[in-house]
């Protein structure tokens, strides 16, 4: 009897997991489903560029892993029973349910935009392609000069804002970040980036709170409002809720808890990756949601799952940064060198070398998914063990 790994979520971590896998174990042992709402990969960290009016290109799922012996379901998740181990989910043909031994949870997030009044009614988001898309076709049909206030100082909304500047110049672009201008950045890169705006002209209101959102403007702390034809939320992004809906350990933000080898700490049968985990990584702190972090957790999990089921070796291999990479429109960008637990170090790569240096990374992560099977040992092996499915008597999770 097939041993079913059931993958939730194709996006960068979902994705590389079920290819990595795939190439790792013999067909005839498992049987691999990998289930996403949309019948496409999106790059997500495109995103920014498909709401400014640019065109991705398509990578259809099925065609990604016709031949890999991955089984693509095209459907949206509702729901995940832990106890009886089933995931719930609908598609084109109605609900049902996909069984499984070993569950990877890679749902990934969404906007972060609830807990602000009127944010979740007027603002726009591109935390998913349908946000992106929503945002380009309202953009379009913006006039000269009008206002486009981006909430969030992160890397998410500078280069949301840039772009937006970049390809857009006849729009009003404000940016408003509850710190100072890219603050966790190094001297050198505080620097680069307030150039960047500086020359885009964009406005940028630096230790500002957004306490809510109307369809015309932004209200503040102490009372201020910032007019706004549109408002793009960028600030903060929280894990898919699905999770809570079960009984699997999650912390405070919602993510499942789980160890170094992303399993849940309290259902060993299950892993969760991307977004939607909870890790901790250097200096024991806990991995921030980002392509940086969902991909070598991808990794870490299918060799884990691999090693449980063939009895091979665990990944010891420990999780961390090296740089931040980020675009400023389609001509600068900046990369930030980053300690192990991600903390800014004073070098940083600057200007059209940066741009282009990001195009790269964004072309790598793309290349690594859509081609899931290349580039590892082509030996497949037979599964000799199945993982416990039940808590150690001591309470702990085991091997």
């Amino acid at each position: 009897m097939q041993h079913r790994i059931v993958v939730l979520g194709a996006g960068y971590a979902g994705a590389v997991v079920a290819g990595r896998l795939a190439k790792r174990l013999c067909p005839a042992d498992v049987a691999i489903s990998l289930v996403n709402a949309e019948p496409d990969f999106v790059e997500r960290i495109r995103l920014h560029q498909l709401a400014t009016g640019q065109d991705l290109k398509a990578r259809p799922l099925r065609d990604m892993f016709a031949g890999t012996g991955v089984t693509v379901v095209i459907a949206r998740v509702t729901g995940v029973d832990t106890d009886r181990r089933t995931a719930v989910v609908t598609g084109p043909d109605g609900t049902r349910e996909l069984g499984y031994d070993t569950l990877v949870y890679a749902l990934g997030s969404g906007a972060g935009s609830a807990s602000v009044p009127g944010a979740g009614q007027h603002a726009y988001d591109i935390a998913g392609r349908p946000g992106a898309l929503r945002l380009r076709e309202r953009l379009a049909r913006l006039g000269a000069g009008e206002r486009v206030v981006v909430v969030g100082g992160g890397l998410t909304g500078i280069e949301a804002a840039t772009e937006i500047a970049e390809s857009h110049p006849a729009l009003d672009v404000a940016l408003a970040t509850g710190g100072w201008l890219g603050d966790r950045l190094s001297p050198k890169g505080r620097r680069h980036l307030r150039k960047v705006c500086d020359t885009l002209g964009i406005t940028v209101y630096e230790n500002t709170t957004v306490t809510g959102v109307t369809a015309d403007h932004v209200d503040c702390a102490g009372g201020t409002t910032i007019p706004a034809a549109v408002t793009l939320w960028t600030a903060g992004f929280v894990a898919s809720p699905t999770a809570r809906q079960t009984s699997l350990e999650l912390a405070g933000t919602g993510q499942i808890v789980v160890d170094g080898t992303m399993r849940s700490v309290s259902h060993p049968d299950v892993y969760a990756v991307g977004d939607a985990a909870f890790a901790m990584g250097a200096g024991n702190k806990p991995l921030r949601m980002s392509c940086a972090s969902g991909t070598p957790m991808a990794w870490q999990a299918a060799d884990a799952i691999a090693a449980r089921l063939t009895g091979g070796k665990l990944p010891t291999v420990p999780l961390r940064y090296f740089n931040q990479c980020v675009s400023l429109g389609r001509r600068e960008g900046l990369v930030q060198y980053v300690t192990a637990d991600d903390r800014a170090v004073p070098a940083a790569l600057t200007g059209r070398l940066a741009a282009a240096y990001k195009e790269l990374v964004c072309k790598g992560a793309a290349w690594g998914v859509t081609h899931p099977t290349l580039g590892l040992p082509s030996r497949r092996r037979r599964i000799t063990a199945r993982p416990a499915a039940t808590v150690a008597p001591n309470g702990g999770v085991p091997a």
